[in-house]
């Protein structure tokens, strides 16, 4: 039974026709607008109203020009990870952006320069091949393993790439997205002292770093040592905590002056200054006020994932969860249903009328997986899990005519 709570996160909100990318761009993207969407990593939560009514009144002033933080955005920022990950961070340590793919890209070009290597781990978030690759810089992949239902790092073959492509750069996707893993501190440090030897700057996209489940622990790649923390370019955003991606503020920490400099010049060199104004309010907001709505966001969520798993195990046995240790997407080995991944996106699409992330554009060796967001209302997942139960029965039934 779900537990009750100040915030309603079980109560349906119609978005579409608000310019939603998650709901009002079905014909435009998929060709048809009857899918329900469980695709990009976007949540159907509303905000606690402590914020709305303050930015209302921001709104209510009428003046939106050129904005900047004050010390009490960086007072709220400080607080939020001092409070959550026991990490301390200094105000001067912080460049806003307008997002964090945008300050994947900034560093591709702040720390490399055209033909070097960069290296990724696949399968990961697509956006990591595509600021590589369009910025003219070779993609590195090391693999993930992919063993008994759960993922590991291939060190050896890590190191290996580094040194026999003369990588540059890392990006590190911590917590990671699709797979779901928490890396330890033993991963994230072992990783860190093979880059440190080779110099290679590391770049943390920890933007899920607050969505971690019940005995898992994230830590910030910053925290780790003194020495680990002059190697890397963390990137934050209260963007996926809160869903206000629309809001376009991120929060790219750098401990390394050296490092920061260059970042900040490439930044500069994109045209970039003044933040969003209702973004930098929203963000110092949601740091200030939302820790209740928080807490109570990570417990339904928890929920919406044993209700997955339940019904997968007990009605969809084909269909394999990889356990998640943190994030809202959760990645699914489908490879039971098919070995065909034509095959899979007719099921999942044309069958049981759903729009989820094909596995297949977040790596090659992944076309049989899907990744599917599980921040929506209970009662919209249960219809999703409904849609493509009742397309796997119709396709049996269909075999089975067909057989007979």
């Amino acid at each position: 039974m779900a537990k009750t709570g100040k915030y309603e996160f079980g109560k349906i909100i119609d978005r579409r026709n608000t310019s939603s990318l998650k709901y009002d761009f079905g014909p435009e993207r998929k060709g048809r607008d009857d899918l329900l969407p469980l695709w990009v990593a976007d949540m159907d939560f509303r905000i606690p109203d402590e914020v709305i009514d303050e930015l209302k009144g921001r709104l209510d002033h009428g003046i939106f020009g050129y904005t900047d933080p004050k010390p009490d955005y960086y007072e709220a920022l400080v607080g939020w990870f001092q409070r959550q990950h026991g990490w301390e961070v200094k105000p001067e340590w912080n460049t806003v952006t307008p997002g964090v793919v945008y300050a994947l890209a900034t560093a591709v070009r702040a720390f490399t320069e055209k033909g070097d290597g960069v290296l990724i781990q696949q399968p990961v978030y697509y956006p990591f091949s595509e600021v590589i690759v369009d910025n003219h810089r070779r993609l590195v992949n090391n693999q993930l393993r992919y063993q008994e239902g759960t993922y590991s790092i291939d060190f050896v073959d890590f190191e290996q790439k580094i040194v026999e492509n003369k990588v540059k750069l890392f990006l590190l996707c911590s917590p990671h997205n699709p797979v779901g893993r928490v890396w330890s501190r033993e991963e994230l440090t072992r990783m860190g002292e093979i880059c440190r030897q080779h110099q290679v700057i590391i770049v943390a996209d920890e933007i899920h770093g607050d969505f971690v489940y019940a005995g898992h622990t994230h830590v910030p790649f910053a925290s780790l040592s003194e020495e680990l923390a002059n190697q890397v370019v963390v990137c934050t955003s209260p963007s996926k905590t809160f869903n206000l991606a629309g809001l376009q503020t991120a929060n790219i920490i750098i401990p390394n002056e050296i490092l920061r400099r260059q970042f900040q010049h490439e930044n500069a060199a994109a045209g970039y200054s003044q933040g969003n104004a209702l973004g930098l309010l929203a963000c110092r907001l949601v740091y200030e006020k939302g820790e209740d709505w928080y807490r109570e966001l990570l417990d339904y969520l928890a929920e919406n994932l044993a209700f997955v798993r339940a019904f997968l195990k007990e009605r969809i046995p084909e269909i394999k969860l990889v356990e998640p240790e943190g994030t809202y997407l959760i990645w699914l080995d489908c490879s039971g249903l098919t070995d065909s991944y034509k095959e899979l996106e007719k099921l999942f699409v044309e069958e049981a009328r759903l729009w989820v992330d094909a596995g297949k554009i977040f790596g090659r060796e992944t076309a049989l997986f899907e990744r599917i967001n599980i921040a929506c209302s209970r009662s919209t997942l249960e219809q999703a899990l409904l849609q493509l139960e009742g397309a796997i029965q119709n396709r049996r039934a269909n075999e089975q005519k067909a057989d007979g």
